[in-house]
């Protein structure tokens, strides 16, 4: 009966031993996998299951089909890299993220931390945006062209129905301060704001494939050509990018970044032609009343046609009688400087004139020059000179300043018969140069004799003479009519 016992016992205790060996290893083994990173990988896989699960759906836009492209060259990452070094790949830091957001879709992706060691984000880890200056070719031409690129993270909008993006982006000119900022504008219409010349390039970018969708690599988004732009100002200028992306269906703003980019502007800017336009019209008054004072008199109405001109063409109809006034007395201060025998340097001005006005202005200060020569019904051999000097100086074709002297001075107004100013011979001419160029004028000249306006006769009569003098005078032996 002891033994009986004993052998009871000791069974109970062997059982009661490996129970509690059972109990023991089933615990250390459990906190052995709450311990490790065993749960990190089974929670890794199956939010991989999840994305892969997921149809994504290319949208036809390049744009959209490369972001959808940097979600997939993550993947691939992951593939390669994201089951090495403990599971600490940037591609789980932003599935990581990623979770995050879908627990709590309404914080922005700017109050997150981007991870991604290859990117160094620079707005704290939301959207970011570079520029740089590249070549675009299109058919044979190649143009320059800003490119824009951007990387970082899109969020979607907090409606999943509204997944749709488009970009915007828009340039401010900050070289004088962002308190003086002036909008950059677009030569081309598909490019401006409605109702006005500011540039806006709008893009769409299709549908966001994630809640939050992560960019890694830098993207283009849109490739600028510079004569589409119109800056407000020549020189070194400091531009300012503005990319945002919006819900195309609401408009909401789901992502924004700025950067800077310096460029050198070579042509006038849209301020700088506007101060060129009225600049412009001061020179030629100034230069009209020099042509005016070229035989040391002003007449009360050649002095007339320039403040008549004046008035005209310096914004007088929509000046306040302030202004007014002040032109007013600008332009008498004028005429009593030159009635006071002063003179202007001429050749300076015309000079600013062709650095700050395209050809055509240039005619028309010529044109107003021409009309005042006319106006009293004599031009002086002065007057003809610095004619003859602005049209050189001012760099227009010679051929169409003579043309314009036909039409607005006629051979029998001009005291001096000026061969090489009316009809276009100079003593370095070759004879056979010179006598082609009044056989030209000849026959011009010739079909007009019989025209029915008597006026018109008479100034065809008068150049056939000069031009017979001017034959005798530079081709020897010349004696056809």
């Amino acid at each position: 009966m002891g033994e009986l016992l004993i052998t009871i016992l000791i069974l109970m205790l062997a059982s009661a031993l490996v129970i509690c060996l059972g109990m023991i290893s089933y615990f250390k083994f459990a906190g052995l996998i709450r311990g490790s990173k065993l749960s990190e990988l089974i929670g890794c896989f199956k939010y991989r299951c999840l994305i892969s699960r997921s149809k994504l759906t290319p949208h036809t836009l390049s744009i959209g089909s490369r972001l959808i492209g940097a979600v997939q060259k993550d993947r691939e990452i992951d593939t390669r890299e994201g089951w090495q070094s403990g599971f600490r790949t940037p591609l789980i830091s932003r599935l990581k993220f990623s979770v995050l957001r879908r627990a709590n879709s309404n914080q922005r992706a700017k109050d997150s931390v981007w991870s991604d060691p290859g990117v160094v984000p620079a707005n704290g880890g939301g959207l970011n945006c570079r520029v740089q200056l590249t070549k675009q070719k299109n058919d044979d031409c190649v143009f320059d062209a800003f490119n824009v690129e951007i990387c970082g993270l899109i969020p979607a909008a907090s409606d999943p129905a509204e997944a749709d993006a488009t970009l915007q982006l828009s340039i401010m000119d900050i070289t004088d301060g962002v308190s003086e900022a002036k909008p950059v504008q677009a030569r081309v219409k598909q490019w401006q704001i409605q109702e006005s010349s500011i540039f806006c390039y709008n893009a769409d970018l299709g549908k966001l494939p994630r809640q939050v969708t992560p960019l890694s690599d830098w993207m283009s988004v849109a490739l600028l050509r510079l004569d589409w732009l119109r800056f407000p100002r020549k020189g070194q200028r400091h531009l300012q990018f503005d990319t945002s992306i919006l819900s195309r269906q609401s408009g909401e703003e789901l992502a924004c970044a700025k950067c800077t980019f310096s460029y050198e502007n070579p042509d006038f800017g849209y301020m700088d032609l506007e101060e060129n336009i009225e600049r412009t019209k001061t020179l030629a008054v100034a230069l009209a009343f020099a042509v005016s004072a070229a035989d040391k008199k002003l007449y009360d109405c050649e002095v007339e046609l320039i403040k008549n001109w004046a008035r005209a063409n310096i914004g007088w109809a929509q000046a306040s009688d302030k202004d007014r006034r002040k032109l007013e007395k600008a332009l008498n201060e004028t005429v009593s400087f030159f009635r006071d025998g002063n003179q202007l340097d001429t050749y300076t001005i015309c000079k600013e004139a062709v650095e700050i006005a395209p050809l055509a202005d240039r005619y028309d200060i010529l044109e107003l020059c021409l009309y005042v020569a006319q106006a009293n019904g004599f031009v002086t051999a002065e007057e003809l000179a610095i004619l003859k000097d602005l049209a050189n100086w001012l760099e227009v074709d010679k051929n169409r300043f003579r043309e314009m002297m036909g039409k607005i001075l006629p051979v029998g107004m001009c005291e001096v018969k000026d061969a090489e100013v009316i009809l276009g011979v100079t003593s370095d001419m070759s004879e056979e140069k010179t006598r082609e160029q009044l056989n030209k004028e000849y026959i011009k000249w010739n079909s007009r004799v019989t025209n029915s306006n008597p006026e018109i006769q008479t100034q065809a009569d008068q150049m056939l003479k000069l031009i017979a003098d001017a034959r005798s005078q530079f081709v020897e032996g010349d004696s056809s009519n």
